[in-house]
């Protein structure tokens, strides 16, 4: 049975991905930013030393042993460029930490991991369009972040790959979240969909059918792959 470390799994993407994982047999352990239910672990990834203890908790319920990770936790706060100083920074260097840095860390210790064991494993990163395409003036630190993501992933391949250790990235534009809700709201709602050719945004059980692929069922010729899922709405 694979063992998974889901993170960000109390709504959106990341409960879809919890989800579809165990209805495919998969021992999932999720995390959220406070305690939500027997299978869940808190920890704020606010706090510097949040994301190593969640892999050790982690990995103390799942028997010593996991086999995939799948950074999908995330923050999504506008930082308007008329704030102070300090608030811009601020919102910057929490975005940072969430959506980067803690991403990293995990990513660290998953390959440590696997190297001690000299196993395989995987890792899927959930990043986004912005990555690739860049966000709205209020949101360089989300678009960053996301970029650094796919920086790090694509390192991640190339650097273990002959270990074993595989890395996939999904980058989706809006999706059905309460998070993008309040983006598309704030920009204008449906004329926001005008941009998007498939005239909807993804539905997050549509991400978790990526990220689950990405997990169980890709062929190791993909690792280093960068997955799209934006309604066409930035074609690389």
């Amino acid at each position: 049975m694979t063992h998974i470390l889901v993170t960000g799994t109390s709504r959106g993407i990341g409960l879809a991905i919890a989800r579809t994982l165990r209805e495919r047999g998969a021992t999932v352990i999720g995390h959220a930013t406070r305690p939500v239910n027997a299978d869940t672990i808190a920890a704020d990834f606010a706090e510097p030393s949040a994301p190593q203890m969640l892999w050790q908790e982690a990995l103390e319920r799942l028997d010593g042993r996991i086999d995939v990770l799948i950074n999908n936790a995330g923050l999504f706060e506008q930082s308007p460029m008329h704030a102070s100083d300090i608030e811009w920074l601020d919102r910057w260097e929490d975005t940072m930490r969430i959506n980067l840095t803690s991403a990293a860390q995990l990513s660290r210790f998953a390959v440590r991991h696997w190297q001690e064991r000299k196993c395989a494993g995987r890792i899927v990163h959930i990043a986004s369009r912005a990555a690739y395409r860049g966000d709205s003036p209020a949101h360089w630190h989300y678009a960053a972040a996301k970029g650094g993501m796919v920086a790090m992933h694509k390192t991640i391949a190339r650097a273990y790959a002959a270990e074993g250790i595989l890395s996939f990235a999904i980058t989706p534009g809006f999706t059905d979240t309460s998070m993008a809700g309040d983006y598309l709201a704030s920009r204008g709602g449906d004329g926001l969909l005008a941009d998007i050719p498939l005239g909807r945004v993804a539905e997050p059980e549509e991400i978790a059918q990526i990220a689950t692929f990405c997990a169980l069922d890709a062929p190791a010729s993909m690792t280093g792959a960068v997955i799209d899922a934006n309604g066409a709405s930035f074609v690389r």
